[in-house]
């Protein structure tokens, strides 16, 4: 059972804030805290701070396969030595929600699209999951590394757009565009297909391929990919627009080019 508490706040800029009871602690990526009490007690460590049995260099080359995932080299890892309750929260990079997932509903374990991990309790490690497929990897969207976040308690993702829950039953099936996939439990069968009909895949506007996911277990899906984002902003910016109009559209694609970057970092 998760030791802290937590309340997200904010309906589409989201923000969470956990309270902290005495001697625990939470680890938040880098850059990611908002604000927090006065007598918590902050640290950098190595990637996700988790130990290693090859001791430091161990801990860097985890801290170095953790960067592989879109999330940084460092994290801040936030203790109350304190007898009394403290706050701390952390702001979502991106345009978007955050959900809170408790890893013991799912297994012990979480696979994300990278750069999700926003925050997690002490003792959470984020790692790479590697796509064993060859076409879920060349056509999946995600590339052949995503999260592989386990531990005990509860961890805090972040995706852009809406962001819903289902949970497939054994056999179930699922069809999902590939960007739009955030995360599902380790129980759960990710596989890429060929949308079948050459006129759909060429002319309907969803690409060649979809994401196949199949039950039992949860997965969590996002309405607007930042690729998706990007990609309709940059196409009103290159549509021959004029004015002030151009300039803010081109000003704007600027703005969202930078932050798509900064953020997988």
């Amino acid at each position: 059972m998760s030791e802290i508490s937590y309340q997200i706040h904010g309906s589409d800029l989201q923000f969470v804030e956990v309270t902290l009871p005495p001697n625990t602690a939470i680890v938040g990526e880098q850059g990611a805290m908002m604000y927090m009490d006065d007598h918590l007690q902050v640290d950098t460590v190595l990637g996700d701070g988790s130990r290693s049995s090859f001791g430091g260099i161990g801990r860097f080359f985890k801290a170095f396969k953790r960067s592989f995932t879109g999330e940084s080299l460092f994290s801040g890892r936030y203790s109350n030595p304190i007898q009394k309750n403290q706050r701390v929260a952390f702001a979502a990079p991106t345009l978007g929600k955050i959900i809170a997932v408790d890893l013991a509903q799912t297994g012990g374990e979480l696979i994300c699209q990278k750069g999700a991990f926003l925050a997690g309790e002490s003792g959470t490690e984020v790692n790479i999951a590697w796509q064993k497929r060859l076409r879920v990897g060349f056509f999946g969207g995600e590339g052949f590394i995503m999260q592989r976040i386990s531990g005990k308690g509860v961890v805090f993702i972040n995706a852009t757009g809406a962001l819903t829950e289902m949970t497939l039953s054994v056999g179930e099936t699922l069809r999902v565009d590939s960007g739009c996939l955030v995360g599902l439990s380790s129980s759960v069968t990710y596989d890429i297909h060929y949308a079948g009909k050459i006129k759909t895949a060429i002319f309907g506007g969803e690409g060649l391929f979809y994401a196949s996911l199949q039950g039992p277990g949860r997965v969590w899906i996002q309405s607007l990919p930042m690729s998706r984002l990007s990609a309709e902003i940059m196409g009103n910016a290159l549509a021959g627009k004029r004015g002030m109009g151009g300039k803010f559209y081109v000003l704007l694609v600027i703005i969202v080019a930078l932050f798509s970057l900064f953020s997988e970092q």
